[in-house]
């Protein structure tokens, strides 16, 4: 994402001019955008003329508009956003009022205002705008017949492909059949690393599997780069680590993550961090109760207690329409850091994000354990009783 005009200020009104450079400067967008904010981008508006002897005909214009935003709506697979909401401003094709819905597109400039810049928003504007955030690892999980090329970036985890084949059974004198099978398999999964994997910028690619599947898929990897003379993946050979996980399937990437030879090696990345930060609240919550908290209401006393030492809260929260709702979720953010705690803003795109989102979006680890916050709520269920 760059970021092109900037006039705002925390907590005042003002106007960002931005443009996406990638599909995942999308998933920015969508959680920069709220309904009642004002979008102004280029657009294709079909337009009716009608000409001098009265016969009418329709043509399609490309136009500037300025929209009062009224839905949004994001779709994950393929990255897009549409915008869809009323005309605010003149303009020779469409009326002051009239719906319209804008397809944001890359690589062309758009300027949202906004009348209250929260600290929540301006930080995503930073997130969006470092160019050193980008896709860093890509994980293919696996397991015979079945292979899913995951990459994981700061804001999102995206399948970019998945592989199945069939494989047939070891028969009794022979294995011909499975062996074939097999080598399809393997040949399907190495043209999905070269074509969804930009080496450029992928600083390691994580091969797990269940058994010695990943071992076996490695070996047939690099025989056939050398076969094929293949220097991309020759020249790339560091980057490969292979890992443990219980299946082929895609949510066992968060197993993955977690293992402690990964963290290691991505130490540096933000997915891990975040991994990292829900292992050590399960861990809290397992050995020291008192000292891991989660749901709103809990979490808000812990902090006006200021005691919370990591947030953990998930950016569907931030999504929230009800303005009084959102702003409590960013006021518990700044107490936190104002207050030297550290936030940890979980995407709900990727595996550890859809965890916490079991969790209420929202929980804290503390610097101090606090036993009574449940003892008023005994109190009064014991009252009804």
């Amino acid at each position: 994402m760059k970021l092109l005009h900037k006039d705002i200020e925390k907590d005042n009104a003002g106007q960002v001019t931005l443009m996406p450079e990638e599909a995942e400067d999308m998933w920015h967008t969508y959680n920069l955008l709220q309904i009642g904010d004002s979008l102004m981008a280029s657009t294709i508006r079909k337009v009716q003329t009608e000409s001098s002897t009265g016969s009418v005909g329709s043509s399609r214009v490309r136009t500037t508009l300025c929209l009062c935003v009224d839905t949004i709506d994001f779709d994950s697979q393929a990255c897009q956003l549409r915008v869809k909401g009323t005309n605010i401003q003149e303009n020779q094709y469409v009326k002051m009022g009239a719906y319209h819905t804008i397809e944001l597109e890359l690589n062309r400039k758009f300027t949202l205002a906004k009348k209250i810049w929260d600290s929540v928003v301006l930080d995503r504007i930073e997130q969006a705008c470092d160019p050193t955030q980008k896709a860093d690892v890509a994980a293919v999980v696996m397991q015979e017949g079945l292979a899913n090329l995951v990459l994981v970036t700061p804001a999102m985890t995206l399948l970019r492909a998945k592989v199945e084949v069939t494989i047939p059974r070891k028969r009794r004198g022979s294995c011909t059949q499975h062996e074939k099978a097999l080598d399809r398999f393997y040949e399907a999964v190495m043209q999905g690393i070269l074509r969804h994997i930009n080496f450029d910028v992928v600083k390691c690619i994580l091969v797990a599997s269940p058994g010695f599947v990943k071992d076996q898929f490695m070996s047939y990897l690099f025989r056939e780069a050398v076969r094929q003379d293949s220097k991309i993946l020759l020249e790339n050979r560091p980057k490969f680590m292979l890992v443990h996980s219980s299946s082929g399937h895609k949510y066992s990437l968060k197993e993955i993550l977690c293992d402690p030879a990964v963290t290691a090696r991505l130490s540096d990345t933000k997915a891990a961090g975040e991994v990292k930060a829900l292992e050590d609240f399960y861990k809290m919550l397992k050995h020291e109760p008192d000292r891991a908290f989660y749901g709103l209401a809990h979490v808000e006393k812990a902090s006006e207690a200021l005691a919370i030492d990591i947030l953990l809260i998930s950016d569907k929260l931030f999504r929230h329409q009800d303005v009084a709702t959102r702003s409590r979720y960013v006021r518990l953010v700044d107490n936190v850091r104002d207050n030297g705690g550290t936030v940890r803003i979980f995407s709900s795109l990727h595996v550890s994000g859809e965890q916490l989102t079991q969790l209420s979006g929202v929980a804290a680890i503390l610097r101090f354990p606090i036993a009574d916050l449940s003892e008023p709520e005994d109190d009064s269920s014991s009252d009804e009783e």
